[in-house]
């Protein structure tokens, strides 16, 4: 546990069987019929309720159950879907959606607009305790209402003036704001759904939708289905049908791949040294992911409410060591705005320093790492985040002088952790839910329910506001720059390490799944290749 991992470390036995088992096999064996498609979660969607939803897995199932008032197009730029149009006042403080009105709830009812404004005041709600609240901020009182500080959600500036218009205010102008419309957590709920079953109502049976395919069954820990719904108002999907599987051991994923029983993988699924081979398979892509891994620090805990000793712990990684363990495309980085976002700086962020991270150490009061407490970096289990793991480990002992355990859990485990009883140093990622900094930097805001750092700074904060309000790119990126200081240089809550190179394998038998930079798994136009 305490080596570094070999840059061409042999693989297990285990996974040398599974191997030579596969380089045997048709790696696209016609196993099941065309009208059925095939992928694996890698886990267990954690929520489908789209109010609580916060990771990668439960957004992947969602966004093929639901669609919203706008959706990107291929160039990441918001195009109408339930709202077929918009209009834009009061210089940009108030925004009118025009809905259409054939679109149908799987029950046969018509998405409403005030569908959409119970979703946004229940996502507002301090009793639904959403972790996303904070994303609706830019709308006049929602962050009173999420607050506390103002009890009526009627004074919340969204509201349905009739069936199929719904109107928004701003609290200022926002130059993001219509991107936020593609994210789930704004998609519509049925209110006399939500309220007759309660926290069973994402369950098979219960559940009302609005999408391309309809939640037919859900074997917790197993497997979900869904099938195509036959009144989606953009026309019926041309698979019938999708199994999705939660197989969180990759060189099982990559069998059932080559078995021919998947018919999709990505790097959920795909073991680091097998990613060479994949590259080589028809159906292989690598697409650059608006996405970062980190370290976050619990800042209120000892040692790491010392910024000295957070430092310290930064400066000792030497992130080009990333890319040649993983081998799947990773940018190391030690700032956080991902690489083609606007004010991206790579000049931002601590550098490798050993010497000063040990100079850092000692002032804290831990020569050579003497008298360091025992401290914990969890992490949830995959293969990938243990060998990163366990090469900061190494680099921290042989930097530092300091031994940090590791803990890894299965991935709901580890969210509820990461709430109820945090460790010192966490593993997590960040993958666009929109593509402008906002998103990405918003997340360590004092209110932002993403932010498990407990670390809170009102200038931080306060340049984030200013930075929305600002339509002028050059200040923008100005304010932009000043925050990421803060955050990755001067308090340093967090350590970017890289950024991350989504690689996916499609079975030639299908076509229409296109991988954008920010990696949602959408299904609706998935076919046969042979049509």
């Amino acid at each position: 546990m305490l080596k570094q991992p070999r840059k061409n470390a042999i693989p297990s036995i285990p996974a040398l069987i599974t191997f030579f088992l596969l380089s045997s096999c048709n790696p696209f064996s016609p196993t099941g019929d065309l009208k059925t498609f095939r992928v694996n979660l890698g886990t267990e969607p954690p929520s489908l309720d789209w109010s609580l939803a916060t990771d990668h897995a439960s957004f992947n199932v969602i966004a093929n159950l639901m669609v919203g008032l706008t959706e990107f197009d291929k160039n990441l730029k918001p195009a109408a879907v339930i709202a077929k149009s918009w209009d834009i006042l009061e210089g940009g403080r108030r925004i009118i959606f025009h809905l259409r009105d054939d679109v149908l709830w799987s029950d046969g009812k018509k998405v409403q607009a005030q569908d959409f404004e119970y979703s946004w005041k229940r996502l507002l709600n301090p009793k639904t305790a959403s972790e996303y609240a904070y994303i609706l901020f830019d709308i006049l009182n929602a962050e009173e209402y999420n607050q506390g500080k103002i009890d009526s959600p009627e004074l919340v500036g969204v509201k349905a003036s009739d069936d199929r218009t719904l109107e928004v205010h701003l609290k200022h102008p926002v130059s993001y704001f219509l991107s936020i419309t593609t994210f789930e957590v704004t998609y519509p709920q049925r209110q006399d759904v939500i309220e007759k079953y309660g926290s069973k109502w994402t369950e098979p049976g219960n559940i009302v939708t609005n999408g391309p395919f309809l939640l037919s069954s859900w074997k917790h820990e197993n497997e979900i289905q869904l099938t195509a719904n036959p009144d989606f108002f953009l026309g019926k999907p041309a698979i019938d049908k999708v199994e999705m599987f939660m197989i969180n051991e990759k060189t099982t994923a990559l069998a059932m791949y080559e078995q021919g029983r998947i018919d999709f993988i990505d790097n959920q699924s795909i073991p680091i040294f097998e990613k060479p081979r994949m590259a080589k398979l028809p159906g292989f892509k690598a697409v650059p992911q608006l996405r970062g891994y980190y370290y976050g620090f619990v800042t209120d805990r000892r040692p790491f409410d010392d910024v000295r000793v957070r430092k310290a712990f930064s400066m000792a990684i030497d992130r080009s060591v990333f890319p040649k363990i993983l081998h799947g495309g990773e940018r190391p980085a030690t700032s956080w705005i991902p690489p083609s976002m606007q004010a991206q700086n790579p000049k931002i962020g601590l550098n490798y320093n050993p010497p000063e991270a040990r100079r850092l150490l000692r002032e804290a009061g831990y020569p050579d790492g003497k008298g360091f407490p025992q401290v914990t970096l969890a992490y949830n289990t995959l293969e990938d985040h243990k060998t990163v793991a366990e090469a900061v480990q190494g680099m921290w002992k042989r930097n530092l002088g300091v031994l940090v355990r590791l803990e890894n859990q299965e991935w709901k485990v580890y969210l509820k952790k990461l709430k109820t009883d945090p460790p010192h140093i966490y593993r997590s990622g960040w993958g666009a839910d929109y593509p402008d900094p906002d998103n990405f930097m918003k997340l360590f805001t004092s209110l932002s329910g993403n932010n498990d750092t407990r670390w809170k700074n009102p200038r931080y904060d306060q340049l984030l506001e200013s930075a929305a309000r600002e339509f002028d790119e050059k200040r923008r990126i100005r304010l932009y720059n000043e925050a990421q200081r803060i955050l990755c240089e001067i308090d340093v809550p967090i350590m970017p390490l890289f950024t991350t190179t989504e690689h996916t394998v499609l079975n030639p038998r299908f076509t229409g799944l296109e991988f954008n930079s920010m990696a949602r798994l959408f299904l609706r136009e998935v076919r046969p290749a042979s049509r």
